[in-house]
């Protein structure tokens, strides 16, 4: 008998490579004969074909997000509904003169990052799942970057190939005001960057760039044995060229490597199997909420950074118990209440013994076997 796992099933979108031809749109290709476990099938075959009418014709990118292909075209950007992946399906379609001969799009929670001829845009996709047709792109949102060619997001930040200028560094923590951070040339040899993309060896951040006749170049962004800040969760890069490698041609694109620990995809299904068994991540029904009011259908819930009103005085008496006046409470917060030191050590106690009740019932059953 197999043992199950008791995951949630993979969604069918899974079992598919998705191509952006030039010529003839997006070709669906069947990898799922690589996952059968029969060495004698690992062949791989076209499953579809898809350019209704020529919209996807000059295709040149394209980027998965949950049930939705993102694709770019020297025209617009063509958003696809592959929920039943050889039944794709136009949801949503962005040209000129909002994108201008866009080229790369790149994801990351409520924001697609497009690059066109202009530099790089933002467009809101906050309601993609359930109402594509409110995607729109943000007013003002331009960072300009004429040579702009590919764009990569992690974090709160922006990395744009920017061909002859190199690499392009963009601010997104505030992704409806993008602002650059830094430009990036390495001296002046960093001059065709075409694609970028980021991941992390051990605690350091690095950057992969094609550069075109230049071949691979590997940029350091974070070093903890120069960066006191490389711990945080989005340090400021601090790029350095330390590799290059030569390829046979020119290098125009690159990888991206496996995203570890991701869960669920864009639109929650579930895409890696957990350590216990039957866990599960949030399904999208369920992420809705925690996120939007009305069960999950509603608005979604936001803060300010102008609270209406005052927060309240934070005030702790030097026995832990309520202050009975003014003169009693104590300000200075740096010695915790004595009545938190004596439950800790209660605690502590109590952590100990059952430890020590728990060796002593396994050393007897250990005693009774033999």
């Amino acid at each position: 008998t197999p043992l199950v796992n008791e995951e949630q099933p993979i969604h069918p979108l899974y079992a598919y490579l998705y191509v952006a031809d030039k010529y003839e749109g997006l070709i669906l290709v069947n990898a799922a004969t690589l996952l059968d476990g029969d060495p004698l099938n690992n062949f791989l075959s076209r499953a579809l074909t898809y350019n209704p009418d020529g919209i996807l014709s000059e295709a040149n990118n394209i980027t998965i997000a949950g049930t939705h292909a993102i694709i770019t075209t020297s025209k617009e950007l063509v958003i696809l509904n592959i929920n039943d992946p050889l039944r794709p399906f136009v949801e949503k379609r962005i040209g000129s003169p909002l994108l201008k001969n866009p080229r790369s799009v790149a994801i990351q929670f409520r924001y697609a990052f497009v690059v066109d001829d202009e530099g790089l845009k933002v467009i809101d996709i906050t309601r993609l799942n359930d109402k594509p047709d409110e995607v729109q792109v943000v007013d003002n949102a331009l960072v300009p970057l004429p040579e702009a060619k590919d764009v990569y997001v992690a974090r709160t930040y922006a990395y744009v190939a920017a061909g002859k200028d190199g690499l392009a560094i963009v601010d997104v923590e505030r992704p409806d005001k993008p602002r650059l951070e830094q430009m990036f040339n390495a001296g002046g040899v960093l001059n065709d960057a075409h694609q970028v993309k980021v991941a992390m060896t051990n605690a350091s951040l690095f950057a992969y760039v094609a550069d075109g006749h230049n071949g691979l170049r590997i940029l350091q962004l974070t070093d903890p044995e120069t960066m006191p800040s490389y711990a945080g969760f989005s340090p400021r890069p601090a790029p350095r060229l330390i590799a290059s490698f030569k390829t046979k041609g020119e290098a125009l694109a690159i990888s991206k490597p496996l995203d570890r620990d991701r869960a669920a995809d864009e639109s929650g299904n579930q895409i890696s199997v957990f350590g216990r068994r039957g866990a599960r991540p949030f399904n999208l029904l369920e992420t809705m909420r925690l996120m939007r009011t009305e069960g999950g259908a509603g608005a979604f819930f936001t803060v300010t950074d102008k609270p209406a009103t005052k927060p309240l005085d934070f005030k702790i008496s030097a026995t832990g118990k309520e202050p009975e006046d003014e003169a009693e409470a104590v300000t200075n917060l740096s010695q915790p209440p004595r009545i938190y030191k004596n439950k800790l050590a209660q605690l502590s106690a109590l952590g100990l013994f059952m430890a020590l009740v728990i060796a002593l019932k396994m050393r007897q059953r250990r005693a009774s076997k033999i």
